[in-house]
């Protein structure tokens, strides 16, 4: 997915259990990667999008991605839209989804303890090795070594999107240019993949997508504009 993914599991099992546990994590999200990678020309993604794989005949995944990404499309009134650059890149989902699906299968498997960071975007279950609530830090948006806030909890799906690293390259789908107003803004939920495609409809909104978070019900937030103003929830779970 072109991005670094980390993973902490803190439950006191046998080595070897961790150990497998993290080979299974990491073998699934190699299998997101190959299946979905827009910059692989076999991909499964790029094979559909071409017209060359029937939705019919694709993989469970690829049906759920694609159902799911016609769902958030009606709920964000069509500011998340996978067809947003022309082709179908469900990217803006696709990386919260299969990190929330690694997260649920540790769960499963006995390790309710862990932290699985995919690029910024934070899956945390149970309390750390310390037997302290995870410690969330959302990276500043014009100081990359340093944070603007810091989430605390027990059981959060933080996604983060911005445009610090790559400009203003979330396309508004209404006019069909770069979206701006919003430099990054992060979305706390209950499900990593649909807090990933709101931190994105968020960005593509520009700055109406202020006044839509803080209408979105079940979830919270944190944006930082262009100008540098830090807007939040009044419940965000920050900690000093």
């Amino acid at each position: 997915m072109g991005t670094a993914i980390s993973l902490d599991l803190a439950d006191d099992l046998p080595a070897a259990t961790l150990r497998e546990l993290a080979d299974d994590t990491f073998a699934w999200l190699h299998e997101v990667d190959a299946r979905f990678s827009t910059y692989r020309d076999d991909s499964e993604v790029c094979r559909f999008d071409r017209g060359e794989l029937r939705l019919a005949d694709a993989s469970a995944d690829l049906r759920t991605v694609v159902e799911r990404c016609a769902d958030l499309w009606a709920a964000t009134d069509g500011f998340f839209d996978a067809y947003a650059t022309g082709r179908f890149d469900p990217s803006g989902y696709v990386k919260g989804w299969s990190a929330q699906v690694a997260s649920d299968r540790l769960c499963a498997a006995g390790a309710v303890n862990h932290c699985l960071n995919a690029g910024g975007d934070v899956r945390v279950r149970g309390r750390s090795a310390t037997g302290e609530p995870w410690r969330i830090g959302v990276r500043h948006p014009w100081d990359p070594a340093a944070t603007c806030l810091v989430l605390t909890g027990t059981d959060l799906a933080v996604a983060t999107s911005g445009v610090y690293e790559r400009g203003h390259h979330v396309v508004d789908p209404r006019r069909g240019v770069p979206a701006e107003g919003l430099r990054s803004v992060t979305v706390v939920g209950a499900d990593l993949g649909v807090a990933d495609a709101y931190a994105t409809a968020a960005v593509a909104m520009g700055a109406a997508g202020i006044g839509w978070l803080d209408r979105l019900p079940g979830h919270r937030h944190a944006v930082v504009t262009d100008d540098a103003r830090l807007l939040s929830s009044r419940d965000l779970p920050v900690t000093d």
